[in-house]
């Protein structure tokens, strides 16, 4: 799998007109998470301690926009140097670890991908089309083969 000039483009285009508002889109996004799968909550360590709104979590917040994040920094980075880095906070054998922890399995996966499609979906109408769909997905489906490859 390798992400072409112009997906690494249609990425970073469609995250710049999203970037002004990118907190908000990425909470949606894994709010749509928990709407269709609402056990995935327990899996957040920060969240089952947590007697806030979801929408209200500043940690759930700032995860939502971790992951947002990564998955558009993942096209550029594979256009660069052909794989995956999280960067220096964090490492990808790191969130192998963490989600082998927390029992996700490729089915959380799968519905994180749809969330965030259509997160971006709603975010940018304008550019929507199956070309940007496509290459979101490579985008995510090589940031999680990454983290697969660690658990």
């Amino acid at each position: 799998m390798v992400i072409t000039a112009k997906q690494e483009a249609l990425v970073v285009n469609s995250w710049n007109e999203m970037k002004d508002d990118a907190p908000t889109f990425a909470l949606k996004f894994f709010l749509r998470l928990f709407e269709i799968i609402p056990s995935a909550a327990k899996r957040f360590s920060f969240l089952r301690d947590s007697n806030l709104p979801l929408d209200k979590n500043t940690k759930l917040k700032a995860h939502a926009m971790g992951v947002f994040v990564m998955t558009c920094e993942a096209a550029t980075q594979l256009r660069k140097t052909g794989r995956v880095n999280v960067g220096a906070n964090t490492s990808v054998q790191h969130l192998a670890s963490v989600h082998f922890k927390a029992g996700v399995a490729d089915v959380h996966f799968e519905v994180l991908k749809f969330a965030l499609l259509e997160t971006i979906k709603e975010a940018v109408p304008y550019m929507w089309s199956e070309e940007l769909k496509e290459a979101w997905s490579e985008s995510y489906d090589h940031l999680v083969v990454a983290i697969k490859n660690e658990m």
